[in-house]
């Protein structure tokens, strides 16, 4: 069995981020991140490097959820595509995050883990059958 993977990304968000609406409607944020570079020394040491900045998006409910929570400076980790694309002065790339989170090794934060104030659902429109479950056998 192979484990599915995707490609990511961690680095600090560089500017402030923006949510704005695509032609057709889509929550869109986008941020430049900053991805910090070192270089081993032959002692064993690493030197810091200037970073190398990338644009960072996202779309629909993500979008809108990480334009709530990032904040410039803030490490992240990220997974999700590279997609290239063409502009009047060439190619460029992005980095289309499909989920994104603070980067926990670098970032102190308190976890909420009260229920979600989602409504119950309507009981008028529910229907229960005390009937065993249906087994099927492999």
């Amino acid at each position: 069995m192979t484990i599915p993977t995707q490609l990511s990304l961690h680095g600090f968000i560089a500017t402030a981020p923006e949510l704005n609406l695509t032609d057709t409607g889509v929550a869109r944020f986008h941020a430049r991140a900053g991805i910090e570079q070192f270089r081993k020394e032959t002692d064993g040491s690493f030197t810091k490097l200037d970073p190398v900045f990338v644009d960072l998006v996202m779309f629909n409910k993500t979008a809108e959820r990480a334009y709530a929570r990032f904040k410039v400076g803030d490490q992240f980790v990220a997974s999700g595509y590279v997609h290239a694309y063409e502009t009047g002065s060439g190619e460029r790339e992005q980095f289309v995050a499909r989920r994104v989170g603070h980067d926990c090794a670098r970032t102190r934060y308190a976890i909420d883990r009260s229920p979600s104030h989602q409504p119950d659902p309507p009981t008028d429109q529910m229907s229960v059958v005390n009937a065993p479950a249906n087994v099927v056998g492999l």
